[in-house]
């Protein structure tokens, strides 16, 4: 089965090509315009999308070695995330699925922090503890089947992926930090005894 995901939750428009179950192609455009103001502006995250949505998905097909021809579905965030930045994704994916006549699947942004790792070598088994830090969230959630979740615990106020965004900027180490570290959010499982 080959599958194009497409994420716009936020101030990055990116689209993955999975193929049995295998990423083949992830492609990710950030979004510059946005360090001038120390913060994602919605408007501006949404007018991104707009302007790098086809040559994202376009950039991971080629480097997949598929066209779009050849997608069994299309995946796209639905939540959570910014109203205008979701509406180009889910749009963009709902225009294509429709005009390909293929199924539209729905994902919703967080669940995807969690099942990620199933794409790794070492995938969790149920049931597992998962810890996802992204950006506006910090959950607790205990996994005990598939899609049966249970949250443990979440942030009230900032969330530590803000957090960790804002010392970034206020130390002005942006780059370093997640070029050490990675991207600025994080996904941990633990296995529950």
């Amino acid at each position: 089965m080959t599958i194009l995901g497409i994420e716009t939750s936020c101030d990055e428009t990116s689209a993955a090509v999975l193929i049995d179950g295998e990423v083949k192609s992830n492609v990710i455009s950030s979004q510059l315009v946005h360090t001038e103001f120390g913060g994602v502006v919605p408007e501006l995250a949404s007018r991104a999308h707009i302007q790098f949505i086809i040559p994202v998905v376009e950039s991971a097909l080629s480097k997949a070695n598929i066209s779009k021809f050849e997608l069994d579905g299309i995946a796209v965030t639905y939540a959570p995330g910014l109203m205008g930045a979701l509406l180009v994704g889910v749009n963009f994916a709902k225009s294509l699925a429709f005009g390909l006549n293929i199924p539209f699947i729905g994902v919703n942004h967080l669940q995807a922090h969690i099942y990620s790792n199933f794409l790794s070598i070492q995938k969790p088994t149920y049931p597992f503890i998962c810890l996802v830090v992204s950006g506006g969230h910090t959950i607790l959630v205990l996994i005990e089947e598939p899609f049966k979740h249970k949250i443990l615990g979440e942030t009230l106020d900032d969330a530590a992926g803000e957090a960790f965004d804002k010392v970034a900027r206020s130390e002005e180490h942006t780059s370093e930090l997640q070029s050490r570290f990675g991207i600025s959010y994080a996904v941990f499982c633990l296995k529950k005894k």
